[in-house]
């Protein structure tokens, strides 16, 4: 379907960074057409018309990091550090899931993010089934890169968890074969070795030269906390990324998660090789693995993009909580200046879109890009009265401000309702998923 949207403030993100007070925005065949005021449709052409009176219309949000198999696991657990986490809670829990209850996560976590104004993620699935994420994102209509979590080492793992070298390899390039570049190119497989610790060399090695072969991303967790870099060191004689540099695991293809704990080298290797750098703030917190230093990673011009991780560590997949704590943490370290509002709203679209490769398609709002839009209503309480666009963003809004979300041209969550799909049986069935899990996985 084609649109009309009437009477919007844009922000357009382009590379003026222009901020548009009044324009209209015509969608044909997915795409943005026109750009301009007093816009209407050619003659005899069908074009549904959405009045958006003043509402800020931007891009899609864009989220480098989320954990999709871990929406039902909000809450399950708290309050523990990142290996007592993983190891006591979620690799027993992730390895209960079945096809329908990973399934039912993400379609929660999906619903949750597209409510909330993000349009696209890269997430790190679970060892097995991952087909059914890519089958949640497709119902929904979502923007979606994903990749089975390879797993081929390392202590820890319970039993469904545990696969070899060869076994990991060859479920990739299954998934990979079936999902990568569908449903017009809206869906896209990424490798995702889970973390140095827990693959061999052989496998990332090995993912390097097939993820580059296929054009697909690479995708992994990288100096997350202090005990993670210590056993790195112990096992390998070198540092986390350093290590990852020597694979080839890096590169303008590469978004490593986290980045917490990085030597002056390790920072000089990441600018180099062009590695994108996915900062989660929340789940750093969360976890006590520590703050990523924002000001020093844009001063040596990596490229950096948000994403909120998963709601097991959040507990949130909001956007908006990312971009407020990603400009307020380094202020008490490196002053008020430190992290511009402009910056954050950056890193959370055409940033996010350029890390992920899609950054000729999405992540602004300009004439041939695909229509990935969000619209705020800016008349709550907490949003008034208007002024900066992007301090509101950052500082004020939040994700129940979302009103209307297009994907590729399709409108997906009108006046905050869910199109696709109804979001209460999405709440029945992921409180249904979860229950199983619990009951397969005896904690």
């Amino acid at each position: 379907m084609n649109y009309l949207l009437k009477d919007a403030t844009v922000l357009t993100m382009n590379a003026k960074r222009e901020i548009l007070p009044k324009a209209d925005v015509i969608i044909r065949d997915g795409r943005i057409s026109e750009i301009g005021e007093n816009l209407t449709a050619r003659p005899g052409e069908f074009i549904q018309r959405l009045d958006l009176n003043g509402r800020l219309l931007m891009p899609g949000l864009v989220q480098a990091h989320v954990h999709l198999c871990q929406s039902i696991f909000r809450g399950q657990a708290e309050d523990m550090d990142l290996t007592e986490w993983m190891e006591e809670r979620i690799w027993p829990l992730e390895a209960a899931h079945s096809l329908d209850t990973l399934h039912a996560s993400a379609r929660l976590g999906i619903a949750e993010l597209v409510l909330g104004g993000t349009t696209t993620c890269l997430d790190m699935g679970t060892v097995h089934h991952t087909e059914a994420i890519f089958e949640a994102a497709k119902e929904v209509g979502f923007r979606l890169f994903c990749g089975k979590s390879m797993m081929d080492a390392g202590k820890g793992r319970p039993g469904p968890m545990r696969e070899n070298t060869r076994e990991s390899l060859a479920e990739a390039e299954r998934v990979k074969k079936v999902w990568h570049g569908s449903e017009n190119g809206r869906l896209r497989y990424a490798y995702a070795p889970r973390y140095v610790l827990s693959c061999t060399e052989e496998l990332l090695v090995e993912v390097v030269g097939r993820a580059r072969d296929s054009g697909c991303l690479l995708h992994t967790h990288a100096s997350e906390n202090t005990a993670e870099i210590e056993q790195v060191r112990e096992k390998h004689g070198t540092d986390n990324v350093a290590y990852l540099y020597d694979l080839g695991l890096t590169g303008h293809d590469v978004v490593l998660a986290h980045c917490v704990w990085l030597t002056a080298r390790e920072m000089k290797l990441l600018k180099e090789s062009e590695t994108r750098v996915a900062h989660c703030p929340t789940s750093n917190l969360k976890l006590a693995s520590g703050v990523a230093k924002l000001p020093e990673l844009i001063d040596q011009q990596i490229h950096l993009a948000l994403g909120s991780d998963a709601a097991a560590c959040n507990n949130s997949l909001d956007m908006f909580q990312e971009m407020r704590l990603a400009a307020l943490l380094p202020k008490h370290r490196s002053g008020v200046k430190a992290v511009p509002a402009q910056k954050v709203v950056e890193l959370a679209t055409i940033g996010g879109a350029e890390a992920l490769g899609v950054g000729r398609d999405v992540g602004s709002v300009e004439v041939g890009k695909k229509a990935d839009l969000i619209a705020l209503d800016l008349d709550s309480p907490h949003l008034r009265p208007r002024h900066d666009p992007y301090t509101m963003l950052v500082y004020s809004a939040r994700a129940s401000d979302v009103q209307h979300v297009m994907i590729d041209g399709d409108l997906v969550v009108k006046d905050r309702d869910l199109i696709p799909i109804d979001l209460g049986v999405i709440v029945e069935d992921a409180d249904k998923a979860l229950a199983k899990v619990l009951r397969r996985a005896e904690l």
